[in-house]
């Protein structure tokens, strides 16, 4: 089995494709156009799975962009010293699911009042943000925070759009955290209090 965070690499290659030829052969070998999404939501091991969960998505990478360094590790990206923020990357099929859905799965799974990071981890590194690629990406993400912000009326929205970087792929265990570290994971989560957070504010 290919490891993920040789994974994550090939999907670096396959935004490359993208970007010089217009489109790259999928893993099941058909011709595609995917698209790219960068999102941060905070702890990075949350956000793999509402999107994996979508039909279209073709894989998503745990990772950190944003900051001033290359080549960041998580022990320096955790401890705020390369401007990094930890952040997802979705490859999805525009044909399948839009990037309006896209924006909608990212809402729904972060605290937008937070002006302190997201749930439990406190920094930048852990502030939720859409980082767009493209005016289209960026038209979308500002129609999507003025829907939010009516939706959610009477409340400041904090989360932030900014133009993609680049984008480097995290260490290998932290690839598919929550399908390898399920107890250690949902342990996480719980004590972080994402769920409660997460209800409070949107089942409301």
């Amino acid at each position: 089995m290919i490891k993920k965070i040789f994974q994550g690499y090939l999907n670096v290659v396959l935004v490359a494709l993208l970007v010089f030829s217009g489109s790259v052969i999928a893993e099941d070998g058909i011709i595609a156009k995917p698209a790219v999404a960068i999102f941060a939501g905070g702890c990075f091991w949350c956000m793999e799975h509402p999107f994996d969960e979508l039909d279209g998505v073709i894989s998503t990478t745990s990772g950190y962009t944003g900051g001033h360094t290359e080549n960041p590790m998580y022990k320096e990206v955790s401890n705020g010293k390369t401007g990094h923020s930890e952040a997802m990357q979705v490859i999805y099929d525009p044909a399948k699911v839009s990037y309006e859905k896209l924006l909608d799965v990212f809402w729904h799974n972060i605290d937008p009042f937070d002006d302190d990071g997201q749930f439990c981890d406190k920094g930048d590194q852990y502030k939720a943000a859409i980082f767009y690629q493209g005016e289209t990406q960026k038209q979308f993400a500002e129609t999507s925070k003025i829907e939010i912000t009516k939706k959610l009326a009477n409340q400041h929205i904090v989360t932030t759009i900014k133009p993609a970087s680049k984008f480097f792929p995290a260490e290998d265990y932290h690839q598919d955290y929550y399908l390898n570290n399920p107890k250690s994971y949902k342990f996480y989560r719980f004590t972080c209090g994402r769920d409660r957070r997460l209800s409070q504010i949107w089942d409301e």
